[in-house]
């Protein structure tokens, strides 16, 4: 009886102390030898930088002719967002100039390429809603290719960049450390 008198009176009271409790868990990456898939970073580093500045200019051409584009786009085909056609084929615009330089440098790489991704999910929906599926996936198309096939692209890149992140040759790369404050069991 002793034994488990000293035993209890040893184990720690976990609830003695209200504040949570910091834990952080460090995410081993499988190469933890430091080895580092060069090629590989260097092909997510050269992706990353090209579908930037092939973006860009998308961009660029909605600031060349906001009214036309608001006109015949937005106000046509995407009239159930609210507000001004005006308005978002601004935001685009802006989106498509400022996040493909935050996706190539690695700065909010991940939020960068949501933006991004989301005004190719809107474009795949135009082109969609303008010319259908043109008989994808076996039909063989006056212009070689489908309406919808390059925004489709260019968000399936998007899409990988937002699950994948920058890689490690990213000016503002991640650290694998997590940190989080369980809950308490009261």
């Amino acid at each position: 009886m002793a034994d488990s008198d000293s035993q209890a009176s040893s184990t720690p009271n976990l609830n003695a102390s209200k504040a949570p409790q910091k834990v952080e868990v460090v995410v081993q990456n499988p190469n933890a030898q430091g080895e580092i898939n060069i090629s590989a970073e260097l092909a997510i580093f050269l992706l990353r930088v090209g579908v930037s500045l092939l973006m860009i200019h998308h961009g660029l051409e909605k600031f060349q002719d906001p009214e036309g584009f608001a006109e015949f786009v937005v106000g046509k085909y995407l009239s159930f967002l609210p507000g001004d056609p005006v308005i978002w084929t601004y935001a685009a615009a802006a989106t498509q100039i400022i996040c493909p330089v935050g996706l190539a440098l690695g700065f909010f790489a991940r939020i960068s390429a949501l933006g991004l991704l989301s005004t190719m999910l809107f474009a795949i929906y135009f082109h969609l809603f303008d010319t259908g599926l043109e008989g994808f996936p076996f039909a063989v198309v006056e212009g070689h290719n489908y309406a919808f096939e390059l925004s489709a692209v260019y968000a399936a890149i998007f899409f990988y960049f937002v699950c994948a992140g920058p890689g490690r040759l990213a000016a503002f790369r991640k650290t694998n450390t997590i940190t989080y404050y369980p809950k308490e069991n009261s």
